[in-house]
């Protein structure tokens, strides 16, 4: 059985009052992170979660809302002694921006010696790699076209997870969300189609080949805010918990 935990499903402007996404994944083993927004440490707060017990950490994007709360994330993890290993895995331009964030947020905190070992690694596309039982599958999408940007298939405890990342319509969900027992999927608008989101009515028309079991919006806009209890779906709330 796997557990998921929404910490945060908001947009990167804090449309209705939610955290940046942060979803928790767990299922016995160390838990571990579907991206870690800016205001994803107060978020694990918030709801009860050690961060020390945080195995690993995927990052679909570079974006702050998406990646954001590494640096806090890392520097907690110093203060509170640590001990336990982290890998955080996301998109090639990882370890740069990484040292790049913790510079402007702590000047000198990249430098700092960690009582614990850190682990930065970067996707390739369509490469599986395992962290503590989880196979993580990324599939390269179309945000804004400045940097690699990545939807996930997360295996763990028989279950499949699979998570759009920011993006535009792209092939490559079909072949992330497949079948999968869980699909997150950002709907920025209701039927606005525009480059770097995704919109609700675009993705109605892919779901039939999809056919994953479940789906969640998440990376709700105010237009589709404005519409939630209309629709049709489930829409993820901060602190939602799903097993499956």
């Amino acid at each position: 059985m796997m557990r998921v935990q929404f910490l945060g499903c908001g947009d990167a402007f804090g449309s209705g009052g939610r955290f940046n996404t942060c979803i928790l994944l767990e299922a016995g083993g160390p838990p571990c992170l579907i991206d870690c927004g800016a205001s994803s440490l107060i978020a694990m707060k918030r709801f009860g979660v050690d961060p020390n017990t945080i195995g690993s950490i995927f990052i679909s994007h570079l974006h702050a809302d998406h990646f954001g709360g590494l640096p806090f994330f890392i520097l907690d993890a110093q203060f509170a002694r640590r001990r336990a290993p982290l890998t955080i895995a996301g998109p090639a331009g990882l370890r740069d921006r990484l040292v790049q964030a913790m510079e402007l947020y702590f000047p000198g905190s990249s430098r700092t010696s960690q009582k614990f070992e850190l682990a930065v690694l970067e996707w390739t596309p369509q490469q599986p790699m395992v962290f503590n039982g989880a196979t993580v599958t990324p599939y390269q999408v179309y945000h804004d076209g400045t940097a690699p940007y990545f939807a996930l298939r997360v295996e763990l405890a028989g279950q499949v997870v699979a998570y759009s990342g920011d993006t535009e319509w792209s092939e490559a969900l079909l072949e992330a969300a497949r079948a999968a027992d869980l699909f997150i999927c950002e709907a920025y608008f209701y039927d606005k189609a525009v480059k770097t989101h995704l919109d609700l009515k675009t993705l109605e028309a892919h779901l039939p080949a999809i056919q994953a079991r479940r789906l969640i919006l998440t990376h709700l806009s105010p237009d589709m805010l404005a519409r939630v209890g209309e629709l049709e779906y489930d829409v993820a709330e901060d602190g939602l918990v799903i097993e499956l």
